[in-house]
């Protein structure tokens, strides 16, 4: 957050209206657990700056819209919850908070003026080339924003922003100029490509087994779950047009689109009996669930059995995870609608993980066992062969001639001489990170007379990482975090 700061803060405005259509569209979301000690209204306090719950939905709407357009409009909460999106965006707000208590400690201030002069600026708010005020209110409020709200949030961007200004990364001419010699140092090299087609592996039962006995641990069968589960028995009852209207009347937010005065719709009949059925049937099913766990169900109730496991769940991963967290002292599990139905389950014995045998683990241990191998002899084919071996010639090289490596793609190219240019050997390897290893003799080496690179971005970029690990590190230190919400 801070280098993108620093690269655009000469037109800091992020556009929050923006960001702001861009969380409505995500949705909101449920944060945890509040501990309601705190201020209710704050998710996380750092040093003196409080941390909103709205800030923290508009965060997570900018990074949900982020990645929604990379994945084309195919993004999902899911998805979201396993990228740990809500963490990121709890992440990206502390570092500002951490940067603004730094602007504290330094008493800088932002003026009415400076917040007006960025609104103007901005062209979202304009008609006819001139900041239009009443549009400006129009985009807040339909946006669900106060001119308060999206104020203080401006003036908090163009605070951060002034902070960063006092900390301006320049490059110096001694950094230009040693930049500028990396760039043009060329090597002539002899070189070798290894892969691991030239490596054969024993996969023999008794190598094998031999492997496994060793790794046991690491080849287990998944816990399983014995349980019985009662399916529920359907209503299916017709209603009266009262009861129908009553219950339209009762949840008409549940019914957008769907509008009758004196006859009930067809599509609406259908629908509202399904529902009515449905929390029928949720009684029926919370009735048996009380007699099961007293022992006084009817002996008609069919009962079934099933032995579960991630692998093989005939319910849902959630269900499934329910069923774990029961014990022998707490077996049953409340009703659950699964595939269109209720169902009542009771955990009989939790089977935990054990070793599998060796013929239940073979194509796992296979696997594992090959490209272990194929990665120990790799290494020790390249230490064998690295002071005698004799490959192709270059011409002279710089490291950013990624293309020119005959053998490799581009991009394993550029992978290689960024490895090459920082070792200091003459004879060496460098292994890639898709396995393949590249032997190499430096035969000459010298400067090129190239004309000076424009290594200024390079330069503001590595510098500006250093500031970003080192200033955000040391803040951290200063002033105290706290979260209010479990699970971020």
């Amino acid at each position: 957050m801070i280098s993108w700061m620093q690269r655009h803060r000469k037109w800091l405005v992020i556009t929050i209206w923006i960001s702001t259509i861009a969380f409505i569209g995500a949705g909101f979301v449920g944060w945890g657990q509040y501990n309601y000690g705190k201020k209710a209204s704050s998710v996380a306090k750092v040093g003196d700056v409080e941390i909103t719950y709205r800030e923290l939905q508009q965060s997570y709407g900018r990074i949900y819209a982020y990645f929604n357009k990379m994945f084309q409009g195919k993004f999902d909460e899911a998805q979201a919850k396993s990228f740990g999106l809500q963490k990121q965006a709890l992440n990206q707000l502390i570092n500002q908070a951490l940067i603004i208590n730094l602007a504290n400690s330094y008493n800088l201030r932002v003026s009415d003026t400076e917040v007006l002069d960025v609104i103007k600026s901005e062209k979202a708010f304009e008609t006819n080339g001139a900041f239009d005020k009443e549009l400006y209110k129009t985009i807040l409020s339909r946006n669900n924003l106060s001119t308060k709200e999206y104020e203080s949030d401006l003036r908090k961007e163009i605070l951060i922003s002034k902070t960063l200004q006092m900390l301006d990364i320049k490059p110096t001419a001694l950094e230009e100029q040693s930049l500028n010699t990396i760039f043009n140092i060329a090597d002539k090299i002899n070189y070798k490509i290894l892969d691991e087609s030239m490596i054969k592996i024993d996969t023999s039962d008794a190598k094998l087994k031999a492997f496994w006995e060793d790794k046991k641990s690491n080849f287990m069968n998944e816990p399983s779950y014995d349980v019985s589960y009662i399916v529920q028995t359907p209503v299916t009852k017709m209603y009266t047009d009262g009861e129908l209207t009553d219950y339209y009347n009762a949840h008409k937010s549940d019914f957008e689109g769907i509008i009758w005065n004196d006859k009930i719709p067809d599509s609406a009949r259908k629908i509202i009996t399904k529902m009515l059925n449905d929390e029928e049937t949720k009684k029926d099913a919370l009735r048996t669930f009380v007699a099961y766990k007293k022992g006084e169900l009817d002996k008609k109730v069919s009962i079934k059995n099933a032995l579960l496991s991630t692998s093989k769940n005939i319910f849902t991963a959630d269900v499934l995870k329910d069923i774990s967290e029961l014990s022998e002292e707490k077996p049953y599990l409340k009703p659950k609608f699964v595939n269109n139905e209720f169902v009542i389950i009771k955990l009989n014995k939790l089977i935990p993980a054990a070793p599998k045998s060796f013929n239940e683990a073979k194509a796992e241990v296979t696997a594992l066992y090959v490209a272990q191998g194929k990665d120990s002899q790799m290494q020790e084919l390249a230490q064998n062969t690295i002071a005698t071996f004799n490959g192709k010639n270059t011409d002279f090289i710089t490291v950013k001639d990624g293309m020119k490596i005959a053998g490799l793609s581009e991009q394993e190219g550029a992978e290689f001489l960024s490895q090459l240019f920082k070792n200091d050997k003459k004879r060496g390897f460098v292994t890639l990170s898709n396995k393949k290893i590249v032997l190499f003799n430096i035969l000459e080496q010298k400067l090129l007379d190239n004309s000076k690179e424009n290594v200024d971005s390079v330069i503001v970029k590595l510098k500006t990482d250093l500031l970003n690990q080192n200033l955000l590190e040391t803040l951290r230190k200063r002033f105290k975090t706290e979260i209010f919400v479990e699970g971020l």
